[in-house]
């Protein structure tokens, strides 16, 4: 079949003007219409099988009209071979296969990646690349092309490349860190669903998985065609250097993140105060933690911080967290009576927990008058502490007002020793 390609477009045009063209072209067009049905069947028996057919089936949806229709047109073309020329389906065999090749690419894409919306200009302009060296092909370019890319050569250590050489390693490596990729997209999903597995140390596991594969996929592909792996020493090496000065804080960064995923001392929904930032953990990454605010903003902490200074986690063992408001009331009034009410108004909030149950001291004498604190928990810290300060405020102030207790303010009282003479 290969020596017939360079002339199979003219062998194709003079099968157009025979009578038995009509045999292959019911030949074909019966490989497809069976193709299609298998591909509408398939289809059917995943939308009602749901979910469980979401992996598998999901992708034999995509991927079951060209295959079946592939492997119809190879079991035609022995048995039609000898009766009347079969160059339409020859010539259908390439076509079929780049097709599923496409789909399989972009299968694994949108399994490993989601549905991007990069996804649907890059099928485009891949599937114009495969369509491309197809027609070389079928043409019989390709064979030429290849020789005037062996032809460009040039050495790489004690190794000599050449351009086909790299154009084949670039596309293996490709391959090869889909397919590692697609791996590490099930191994997420497993580490993702499993019930007793920490939530940041199913993150460290992904993350480690996706390096491990993706460094195992570029140590199989380069190989594969050719490519010693030692002529990358001097680009390691410049890369550790590089890792040396230039990146130093980025990789302390990406350890730093590792070590606090690793120990757990900071998860995701804990709320914390580093330095003057302060809010809720919603992401954690290989190099940056992200804090969310009371007032919406979020901070990009780098991980080194969170390594090298004290932390307060508000919600590390326990999310339950103390709050103390400090009240002054005058001399002249009755400290208990004042106390009593200040519990009265801390009970009535919700968010304000009855174990352990708020409690009022007095916390000393000041110059204007009696400091008192009132001290109560809440279990919500994420939700923040100013709007239940205030709400406890306001009731202290009206069952002050309705009391008759007096809140002081600082007064000075000037005396004259003598009169001007």
């Amino acid at each position: 079949m290969q020596n017939d390609i360079p002339n199979l477009l003219i062998e194709f045009w003079r099968d157009m003007q025979r009578p038995d063209v009509f045999w292959q072209v019911g030949a074909l067009l019966a490989c497809l219409t069976i193709a299609f049905l298998v591909g509408h069947q398939v289809r059917g028996r995943a939308e009602a099988a749901g979910r469980a057919w979401r992996f598998g089936q999901g992708g034999l949806q995509r991927l079951a009209f060209p295959v079946v229709a592939l492997l119809l047109v190879l079991v035609a073309l022995p048995l039609l071979r000898h009766r009347f020329p079969t160059h339409l389906l020859v010539l259908a065999v390439p076509l079929l296969a780049s097709l599923a090749v496409i789909r399989i690419v972009f299968y694994i894409l949108r399994r490993t990646f989601g549905s991007s919306g990069w996804l649907a200009s890059f099928e485009r302009g891949f599937a114009l690349l495969v369509w491309g060296v197809v027609a070389l092909h079928i043409t019989g370019l390709l064979p030429d092309l290849i020789d005037m890319m062996e032809g460009v050569d040039f050495s790489v250590g004690k190794q000599t490349l050449n351009l086909w050489m790299v154009l084949q390693g670039l596309v293996t490596v490709l391959a090869t860190l889909l397919l590692a990729l697609w791996v590490n997209g099930l191994v997420e999903a497993r580490l993702m669903s499993a019930p007793n597995l920490d939530s940041n140390l199913r993150v460290v596991f992904t993350r480690l998985s996706k390096a491990l594969l993706m460094l195992l996929a570029v140590l199989i592909g380069l190989p594969l065609v050719g490519i010693d792996l030692t002529t990358l020493s001097v680009f390691s090496g410049a890369l550790g250097v590089g890792l040396g000065f230039g990146l130093q804080k980025i990789a302390s960064n990406y350890v730093s993140g590792f070590i606090i995923l690793l120990d757990r001392s900071i998860r995701i929904g804990n709320v914390i105060s580093v330095g003057a930032e302060r809010g809720q953990v919603t992401r954690i990454t290989t190099r940056y933690t992200v804090l969310k605010g009371l007032s919406g903003v979020e901070a990009i902490v780098p991980n080194e911080v969170l390594v090298s200074s004290v932390v307060q986690n508000e919600s590390l063992s326990d999310p339950r967290m103390r709050i103390g408001l400090q009240v002054q009331i005058a001399y002249a009034n009755d400290v208990e009576k004042a106390m009593k009410l200040m519990l009265e108004a801390a009970s009535c909030q919700v968010r304000v927990l009855a174990d352990p149950e708020p409690k009022a001291f007095l916390a000393s004498f000041g110059d204007s008058g009696i400091n008192l604190e009132l001290g109560f928990w809440i279990a919500d810290p994420q939700e923040g502490s100013l709007q239940i300060r205030s709400d406890i405020n306001l009731a202290i102030w009206s069952a002050f007002q309705a009391a008759g207790i007096e809140i002081p303010f600082p007064q000075r009282e000037v005396r004259l020793l003598g009169t001007a003479g």
